[in-house]
């Protein structure tokens, strides 16, 4: 799948089955639903999804909680826009997966 595929199905009510669970996780962002994004990635291991939950908490104002999932993704805390970050997010976890 794509980056134009990913933002495409935003549209369906769904996630697409294939996706990782950080991409589903940032599924659920990108439909403004928080709570099931965070629900799927605060237990799930890995730097994709530390990152994901990074940005989770960003977007929800908490500072401190998102430095430390930065840091767990060992990824710099991000300045950018929450739509620039989502999208640069999605890309780099879709391309990954290629």
């Amino acid at each position: 799948m794509n980056f134009f595929e990913f933002k495409e199905s935003l549209a369906k009510a769904k996630p697409p089955a294939e996706l990782t669970v950080a991409l589903a996780a940032l599924w659920w962002a990108g439909k403004d639903n928080w709570e099931k994004a965070h629900n799927i990635v605060m237990d799930a291991g890995g730097k994709d999804s530390a990152w994901v939950h990074a940005y989770l908490h960003r977007v929800e104002g908490d500072l401190d909680n998102a430095r430390y999932w930065y840091r767990r993704a060992q990824r710099p805390l991000s300045r950018k826009p929450f739509a620039a970050e989502w999208d640069a997010i999605a890309e780099s976890l879709l391309e990954a997966q290629v």
